[in-house]
């Protein structure tokens, strides 16, 4: 019977906790003495549909205390649709304190994209301050600026959905910051009148299809960087240079060239004369033999070789170019 009974209470305990985590009374009770309407079937409901009910039953009760009417179905399909429901709810609150119209709809959108919808409305209240990255720029004169800029935005609510972020407005000011140096006659002039740049930068309307609505851009610092056009002519000197001394190189080796080629000419012209002279003792005793060269001819040929080779040796001129008959 000890067993039996304890058994009872053991199953009783279970059915108890089972009973109330199904059945969540006090947190009916709760909603019921704050004015909202709900039932013990929809927390049921909200139970079999894995929803916490505390959280939908919290949040109702805030907004309701806030003067917001919303329904329990409205906030179970956001939490259905994996959206952050107390921060919903919080960001409707804030807005409707700022006096900023924002519907439940808009909010839930805002929540689905990614975005942190309360973020969002405490920017629209509260402008944020963006700091952008060092921007290097060259003004005409050749010399470059680097700038920091600070852009004050305001989020713009109705264009969260689907509109570009930080990183745009970052990147298009940057863009601008670039332009309005680069523009620039002298970085003198950027220098003394920096509040030309912001001007021109916030003219072009850089928060088109962006999140945020650009409320001013002001020039933190600017520094004076390389003076960049001169390494660009030093840089392009030096490459006209190596240029240069390549083409003179080109030229040296083809007048080398050239002279080795005249030289192996004059060498093959020599041979051809050496081959020809050798020629000459031949000829000479193919003529004794057909006759048509005498022995007083002959001797004739000599006496004027040795005149000639007389003449060279007295002015100095070498030694004469005729061959010795063969013997």
């Amino acid at each position: 019977m000890d067993l039996v009974f304890i058994l009872i209470v053991f199953l009783s305990i279970i059915a108890f906790f089972m009973f109330t985590y199904f059945v969540p009374v006090g947190l009916w009770i709760t909603a019921v003495f704050s004015g909202v309407r709900v039932t013990i079937g929809q927390l049921i409901g909200m139970r079999l549909r894995k929803i916490p009910p505390s959280i939908i039953v919290n949040s109702l009760i805030t907004a309701t205390k806030a003067g917001i009417p919303l329904t329990p179905s409205d906030l179970e399909t956001h939490y259905l649709a994996g959206g952050d429901v107390p921060n919903v709810i919080k960001a409707l609150i804030s807005a409707d304190k700022a006096n900023i119209s924002l519907t439940f709809k808009q909010a839930t959108a805002i929540d689905l994209a990614g975005r942190n919808v309360f973020e969002a409305v405490q920017i629209s209240v509260n402008p944020k301050v963006i700091n952008t990255p060092k921007v290097a720029a060259v003004a005409a004169d050749g010399i470059q600026l680097i700038a920091i800029a600070r852009v004050t935005v305001r989020a713009s609510l109705a264009q969260l959905v689907g509109g570009a972020g930080e990183e745009t407005i970052l990147a298009r000011v940057g863009e601008g910051i670039v332009t309005s140096i680069g523009s620039a006659a002298s970085h003198k002039e950027v220098l003394a009148n920096p509040d030309k740049i912001s001007k021109l930068v916030l003219s072009r309307g850089l928060d088109a299809g962006t999140a945020f609505e650009i409320l001013s851009i002001d020039i933190a610092d600017v520094d004076v960087g390389a003076n960049i056009g001169a390494k660009l002519q030093t840089d392009q000197a030096a490459a006209d240079l190596r240029v240069a001394e390549a083409r003179a190189e080109e030229r040296r080796a083809m007048a080398v060239a050239v002279e080795q080629e005249m030289k192996a000419k004059a060498q093959e012209a020599r041979a051809k004369v050496i081959e020809a002279e050798a020629e000459i003792p031949k000829s000479i005793a193919q003529a004794f033999l057909n006759g048509n060269l005498g022995v007083m001819d002959y001797y004739k040929m000599q006496n004027v070789q040795a005149d000639t080779e007389m003449r060279n040796s007295i002015s100095g001129s070498g030694k004469s170019g005729g061959t010795a008959p063969a013997k």
